[in-house]
């Protein structure tokens, strides 16, 4: 006998989804506080540390999580971030006034996710292939512009910056946090209190569906798109004014961490599944198995391995408890 799927035993799947996550982020913190050398884990520099680079594999990660219960991924992130980098870095050089600088830097990274979301639903094209082509290509673009080379610049020309997005509060937190918060809330309430929220888990669930209801679904998966490279270039800023330069190799890997993030967070690579606190504690979790096991003298070329198990691990359990709770 086939029961419906009701709005009701979702918001559950949801909720048990982040609660599976949250078990495991908790037992992550309390392991690691223990067994790290030193217990180094816990110390104030590390958790510092953890505060100033998560949000940024965190910020990007919110996105893609978005953009996966749409139905869709981005491999481009990856590109984005670095071409978005040294537009930031170029027009700090070039000395253009700073109020425009952000701006125009979080236009470009609109632009190329508009780019991505337009061949993806006009082309008819799986996002999959779309955005890979233009990860190559964007990486391309960006080594031919810059050579290769780091692009250092004086933070100091530019304090407002530094402050806003590196700085600290109190002279204690750093602001990065803050904004990884503000993000994470802010698309929260888009998705799961606002219209275009339903919008998306209704295209992610059933495309064809969700166009027989009204919902323009091309719209709803290109703002997605947009949402990703606005991100990617808001985080761009950040990593820029932390190091004080522009590397081509800034974001390398995000691809492919950020979507591990959602899936450890709930969210379902089928689309239409999936939650912002989920996403939120599956950035969380990744950052803190790679710094715990680098803390506890695991290799550095064995921390993929251990991710990649993981990644397994809450693939298996997620669909376990969807199928559990679904009968």
């Amino acid at each position: 006998m086939e029961v419906a799927v009701t709005p009701k035993r979702l918001s559950r799947i949801f909720f048990l989804r982040a609660i599976n996550t949250l078990i495991v982020f908790v037992g992550l913190l309390i392991f690691f506080a223990f067994f790290s050398r030193y217990h180094v884990f816990i110390s104030a520099r590390n958790l510092r540390l953890l505060s100033k680079l998560a949000p940024d594999l965190g910020i990007v990660a919110l996105g893609v999580g978005m953009l996966m219960i749409c139905g869709e991924f981005d491999l481009s992130v990856s590109s984005v971030l670095p071409l978005c980098s040294y537009v930031f870095v170029s027009l700090l050089r070039l000395k253009v006034n700073l109020i425009l600088i952000p701006f125009i830097t979080l236009g470009v990274g609109a632009l190329l996710g508009l780019l991505n979301g337009l061949i993806t639903v006009k082309g008819r094209i799986p996002s999959f292939i779309t955005t890979l082509g233009t990860m190559m290509l964007w990486r391309g673009m960006t080594l031919l512009l810059s050579h290769g080379y780091q692009r250092p610049f004086a933070t100091s020309a530019s304090p407002i910056f530094c402050n806003t997005f590196t700085g600290k509060i109190l002279g204690i937190l750093p602001v990065q946090i803050v904004w990884f918060a503000v993000v994470g809330l802010v698309l929260g309430l888009l998705l799961h209190f606002h219209r275009f929220g339903n919008w998306i888990y209704s295209t992610g669930d059933n495309k064809e569906a969700a166009r027989a209801m009204g919902i323009n679904t091309d719209m709803v998966k290109t703002v997605c798109f947009i949402i990703v490279g606005v991100l990617c270039a808001f985080v761009a800023m950040m990593q820029a004014l932390r190091l004080g330069s522009f590397a081509a190799t800034q974001g390398i890997g995000f691809e492919l961490k950020a979507i591990a993030a959602s899936v450890v967070g709930g969210t379902s690579l089928t689309g239409g599944i999936g939650s912002m606190v989920g996403i939120v504690l599956g950035a969380l979790t990744i950052q803190i198995l790679e710094n715990g096991l680098i803390l506890t003298g695991v290799p550095v070329f064995g921390i993929t391995a251990f991710i990649g198990a993981a990644i397994i691990l809450f693939v298996i359990l997620n669909s376990y408890v969807e199928r559990k709770r679904l009968r």
